[in-house]
Order: C-alpha cells, then sequence, then structure tokens
C-alpha cells in the first residue's frame, strides 16, 4: 500500500509548481527556508544592538585623497566614475573570494573590508571648490547594512548578516575613509544626470569600463540618449584607465609600507616552503604540497595570494607560468616557487627563489644559477634614479649572453646576439627581466610605454627583478646536461633618492646562502 507523505508545514500552500518556477529561483529550493508570518515576527525580533562605536580614521584616508586629487586635476569638469565590481559566480550559486578592482581600491583605500558593487563617483564642482581644493567631490555608493528586522539579514545569501557576516554602515566608511557615502539605490540618478555633449552645458562622464557591467550600461544608455558619440566616449574612458595606471608608477609612502609587510609575509611562506619539501618529494604530488604550504601562509598573514603560486619541479620550471602544480617534486631537481602573498591591503610580492630539492646543487644546476644570479647582480646596479627602465632589462641580458657565449651555446658571437637583429639568447630568456608591482602583480600595466618601458626610473618607483634561464627537455640545441633545468631568481625592489633597496632581501641569493640557509631551516624542521 502507498504511504501518504504528509505536506510539509514550512511550505506554502501557494507556493509555485516546478512547471511555474523560475529558472533563476531554482537555486534556492536548498535552502528550505520558512515563508510563514510567525517565522518572519520571530526572526525580526530579540537582537542585541548593533554595535554604534564609530570607528578610527584609518591611516590610508589622507594618502587615498592625495590621490583622488590628482585625478581630480587631470579631469577638472567631468564626471569620473571608478566600480569596484560585482562579486563574481565560480560555480552556480557559489562566489569567487571578492576582491575590489584596483583602481577602486587605490582612490578609497578599501582592501578586504569593502563592499561588491560599490562605486566610486568624482562629481565635478566650480575649480578649486572641491575636496582639498580640488575640482570634485568625491562620494561612495554602498549597499549599507541591512537591519536585523529587515529580510536581507537572514534570507539574502550573498549580503545578508546572517550568511556572510557584518557589513560597514554608511556612517562607519565615511569615518574610516573621510569620504562621503550615500545608498547604492541613488547611484543610477547620480551617474546618469545632466551627460551630455559638454560642448552643449552637458556633463561628460569618464568609466573605468569592464568592471561592472550594469554601470556600463547605465553610462552607455545616457550618453546614448544624449547624442554622445560613443567611438569618442570609449577613447575618454581609455585616457583614464591610463591616467589611473599612470598614477600608480610612484608609490606613497603608506604603499610602499604595505609592500613591505607583503613581502615579509612573503619570505615567512617559502621557509615554510623548505620546512614541507621533504614531504613534497615523497608525495606523488609533491607540487601540490609546495603550493599548500605557501598558500596557508598567505591565508595565515595576509589577505590571499597575489597570484597563482607557480611550483615547478624539474622540466615544469622551463614553463614560465606553471600553475598548475600537479608534478612530482623529485630528489635531485630543482623547484622554482613564484609566489607572493597579498596583504590585507591588496598590495603584494613577487619573489622567486630556484631551490634544490634535496639542499644541494648539482654542479650544472650551481652553474646556470649563479649565472642569473650575476644577471640580476647587473640589473639592480643600473636599477637607480635617472635610468631607463629598459636599462634594468639590457644589463641582466648582457651577462646571460656572455655566459651562453662562454658555455658554447650561441650560434653567433655576443655582439649579434644583443643586436636587434640577432637576439639568439632570447632563447632561453625569454620574458623581461622587470615589471612594476603594486595593487596588482603586474602594475600601472595601461600606462603610456613612454612612462613604462621607456620611462626614467624614478624615487618611489616599485618593480621586480628577475632574470631567468629555461632549458627545457625537449631543447636540441644545449647539451643534455643542461636540459630539464630552469631558473629564475627574482626580487621586489624600492626605488630610493640615491640607489635601490631589495625589499625580499632577506631570502638568499648565493648559491651557498640558499644551502646554508635551507639547512638550517631542515634541521629545525
Amino acid at each position: 500500500m502507498e504511504s501518504q507523505q504528509q505536506p510539509d508545514p514550512s511550505v506554502s500552500a501557494d507556493a509555485p509548481t516546478a512547471e511555474t518556477q523560475p529558472l533563476e529561483d531554482r537555486v534556492n529550493n536548498r535552502s528550505q527556508r520558512p515563508e510563514s508570518a510567525a517565522f518572519k515576527e520571530f526572526m525580526a525580533g530579540q537582537w542585541a544592538p548593533a554595535d554604534t562605536t564609530v570607528p578610527e580614521r584609518e591611516a590610508v584616508a589622507p594618502f587615498a585623497a592625495q590621490r583622488r586629487r590628482r585625478i581630480s586635476d587631470r579631469f577638472p569638469g567631468e564626471r569620473v566614475v571608478l566600480p569596484a565590481g560585482p562579486l563574481k559566480v565560480r560555480s552556480n550559486d557559489t562566489d569567487y573570494r571578492y576582491r575590489p578592482h584596483s583602481a577602486f581600491a587605490h582612490l578609497t583605500g578599501l582592501g578586504v573590508d569593502h563592499e561588491p558593487d560599490a562605486v566610486l563617483v568624482l562629481e565635478p564642482v566650480e575649480t578649486g571648490a572641491g575636496d582639498d581644493g580640488g575640482n570634485h567631490e568625491a562620494t561612495l555608493y554602498f549597499r549599507p547594512l541591512a537591519g536585523r528586522d529587515s529580510e536581507d539579514f537572514y534570507a539574502n545569501a550573498r549580503y545578508g548578516e546572517f550568511w556572510i557576516g557584518p557589513r560597514p554602515t554608511l556612517a562607519d566608511l565615511n569615518a574610516r575613509l573621510d569620504l562621503r557615502t550615500a545608498d547604492l539605490s541613488e547611484l543610477e540618478v547620480a551617474i546618469t544626470k545632466g551627460v551630455g555633449v559638454t560642448a552643449i552645458g552637458g556633463t561628460g562622464v569618464r568609466l573605468v569600463r569592464e568592471v561592472d557591467l550594469d554601470v556600463d550600461a547605465l553610462v552607455d544608455t545616457a550618453r546614448i540618449n544624449t547624442g554622445v558619440d560613443l567611438p569618442d566616449a570609449d577613447e575618454l574612458d581609455g585616457a583614464l584607465t591610463e591616467a589611473l595606471s599612470e598614477l600608480r608608477l610612484v608609490k606613497d609612502e603608506h604603499e610602499v609600507a604595505r609592500l613591505r609587510d607583503a613581502v615579509a609575509a612573503t619570505v615567512r611562506g617559502f621557509e615554510d616552503v623548505v620546512a614541507a619539501l621533504p614531504r613534497a618529494v615523497a608525495h606523488r604530488r609533491g607540487e601540490r604540497v609546495v603550493e599548500g604550504a605557501f598558500f596557508a601562509r598567505a591565508r595565515q598573514d595576509g589577505n590571499d595570494l597575489g597570484y597563482e603560486t607557480i611550483a615547478a619541479g624539474g622540466n615544469n620550471a622551463t614553463i614560465l607560468h606553471w600553475i598548475r602544480n600537479n608534478g612530482t617534486v623529485r630528489d635531485g631537481d630543482l623547484l622554482l616557487l613564484d609566489a607572493g602573498v597579498e596583504d590585507e591591503s591588496l598590495y603584494t610580492a613577487d619573489v622567486t627563489r630556484t631551490l634544490p630539492a634535496n639542499g644541494t646543487y648539482t654542479a650544472v644546476q650551481r652553474r646556470v644559477y649563479e649565472a642569473v644570479r650575476e644577471a640580476a647582480d647587473a640589473a639592480f646596479a643600473v636599477a637607480r634614479p635617472g635610468t631607463r627602465f629598459r636599462d634594468v632589462h639590457a644589463a641582466a641580458m648582457e651577462v646571460l649572453a656572455a655566459k651562453l657565449d662562454a658555455w658554447g651555446l650561441l650560434p653567433v658571437g655576443v655582439e649579434v646576439a644583443l643586436s636587434a637583429e640577432g637576439q639568439h639568447h632570447r632563447r632561453w630568456m625569454p620574458h623581461g627581466t622587470s615589471h612594476h608591482l603594486g595593487l596588482d602583480v603586474h602594475d600601472c600595466a595601461q600606462a603610456k610605454r613612454e612612462l613604462y618601458l621607456d620611462g626614467i626610473i624614478t624615487e618611489g618607483m616599485v618593480f621586480t627583478i628577475e632574470p631567468g634561464l629555461y632549458f627545457k627537455a625537449e631543447d636540441l640545441a644545449v647539451p643534455e646536461e643542461y636540459r630539464g633545468i630552469g631558473v629564475r631568481i627574482e626580487d621586489d625592489v624600492l626605488i630610493t633618492a640615491d640607489g635601490n633597496e631589495n625589499l625580499s632581501a632577506a631570502l638568499p641569493r648565493t648559491a651557498d646562502d640558499v644551502e646554508a640557509w635551507m639547512k638550517d631551516i631542515l634541521d629545525r624542521a
């Protein structure tokens, strides 16, 4: 006899059927949340009062204000819109850990404690009548804390405090950042009001595009409705992105401090990896053991990884962006570890060391390693104010070309190899020696060529020095003893008034020092 199922009292009698329930609502079927009036009334009461203590102003606030002022000076009379970006779906109804767009973080000072969907708007005012004597008034638009008497408190899995924890109020962020705040519901009017052709009295808008597609649509619709030529507007938007990138070429005092913290945590992560090497060598996926050891440090001491860790054993070290990390770490092989901790402020380190898995370099491994180290030393020597950024790379290439020639690997002489028509040495060193570093691991990437690659090195710049040599196992242009050896040494460099400071100097660099450092850690492990 067929049993009779009793109705579920938590389900409303007029709940939608499988045929009528919209697809977008079906992801919530697993929640089985009661919908009764009694439940909603009970959920709305008997909660302890929220903490109304006004937070102190954060140390980053005056620095962020100075950055906004520089952008205000660059674009007087125009509305500037910088979205933080929305949550991004990882799979079905689960999201990636949130991180705001770097330009938004730079101009607000918001790091980990942020709000998805937030938007910073710089509204033009009379010249000199804006914030700090600038040409704009800045307002941060975001979704404020939902009251505990609201359904969002317990029913919204993306934004409700019951699900994701407390969020700042408008007053909280105003106090912390010394920045005007407004409810996100006011954003549409703030962005679209008065948009038009500036020549006939409208307000021009510059937008950081492809960060939040909803904001893109708002701006584009307003432009279309008021006769703004979209190709011209795209050019204006591109100029804003370029300016925001160039703003970060020279780091302020607060940024340098955050980078120091990120590098210090990264050094600790490298020490953790050395301690884990015996376990990695014994494991069929030793690279994952290495990756996991570093990731634990990144989450413990920082916000996250600054980029996906490269934990490359043996021939995998010759694959420049090897991030699968599913290979072995074998006794006698090298491990190339390229990794960086992202600080709570979202500034990241970017450091590489190439380590002997058993603690001792073979003769040929040492030969290659020391050649790369000497190339890095040559690059350090020219990384000082007044030289060109491209000179750092050129100095490293001169050393590597000479080494390759001495080993009999170049098919032409050093002079020909280094010429624009040659470049034969680049077979084994195909990437650049340096890139700027900061909120992005490849920071300032949209800056103009004449300010980046052809730019003059200036006090306050932070960039990497990372030469390498990569001899693939299948490379028949080199003797067998070199095949399967990949070496990179990467440090993070702060340009000072009279030279540079190696921020990652706490990690050993010479082959002898690496071996001694590893032995000390392994003896204590």
